[in-house]
């Protein structure tokens, strides 16, 4: 008989889980009978998110690259709840700006480049490293099973658009360090999962001018529409439940292929 794993009961630190897919991913969790942290900046609704959603959500304020920051986030998952099952990467920023200014004579900026690199590579990896430290610890299941992690890319890791270098990037770097990670963690029974989402409907696209967001949504084959966070969120508790999808990356955008 498969092992077939249920999210009731489960521990799960999401980063950015105050805004979009991350609060999308939080509030299905806590719905669903687990327990989260929240992992987001001091300056984000974290603290609101965590009050509202009741004694199963915490809230830990952290930035993504900092070691102590995201090492406090886990240990208030052990401290509050016991354990850690679950990690899923929603922490991300973007910048759109074109490699070479040709009508400015301006580069892009390096400084910019790196920060897009360091909080999306280095701040998934940071959250990585520390969680997995903590599922180690977890009494294996019948399969061998400790924990999982979730990270998030982007269609934009292998259709990136005029202005996305910097993203497209950081996206790819997620995608690529997917599978020799779950091999590295493979003997401790954690699995390593990315999903790169397509078009939806977060903070990052609310910015935009509605003709612009209903342009965007026609774009997408089938549903000719926006993601919704929620669907998302669904796809974050089916892999955590379903033992056998491990290193791989799944794309979520309803057949997109972006164009330049």
């Amino acid at each position: 008989m498969a092992n077939i794993r249920c999210v009731k009961g489960m521990v799960g630190l999401v980063s950015g889980g105050a805004s979009g897919l991350g609060r999308a991913t939080v509030e299905r969790l806590v719905q669903s009978g687990a327990s989260a942290v929240i992992l987001d900046l001091p300056s984000s609704d974290g603290q609101a998110l965590a009050t509202s959603l009741g004694e199963r959500c915490a809230f830990a304020p952290a930035d993504v690259t900092s070691e102590a920051d995201v090492q406090s986030a886990v240990s208030l998952a052990k401290e509050k709840f016991g354990k850690l099952d679950l990690a899923v990467n929603c922490a991300g920023i973007a910048v759109a700006v074109k490699t070479y200014n040709f009508k400015k004579d301006l580069p892009h900026s390096l400084e910019d480049f790196q920060r897009v690199i360091n909080v999306n590579i280095a701040g998934t990896f940071n959250v990585i490293r520390l969680a997995v430290g903590e599922m180690g610890k977890n009494e294996p299941d019948a399969d061998g099973h400790r924990g999982c992690i979730i990270n998030t890319a982007s269609v934009a890791a292998f259709d990136g658009q005029v202005g996305q270098a910097a993203y497209s990037a950081s996206k790819g770097g997620i995608v690529g360090m997917t599978l020799p990670i779950a091999r590295d963690l493979a003997p401790m029974g954690i699995r390593v999962i990315t999903i790169a989402p397509g078009l939806f409907s977060t903070p990052l696209l609310a910015g935009l001018p509605e003709k612009v967001r209903s342009f965007l949504a026609r774009q997408v084959p089938f549903p000719p529409r926006l993601g919704d966070p929620a669907e998302f969120a669904h796809l974050v508790t089916s892999l955590a439940e379903n033992p056998m999808i491990n290193g791989e990356v799944i794309r979520l955008d309803g057949a997109i292929r972006m164009q330049p």
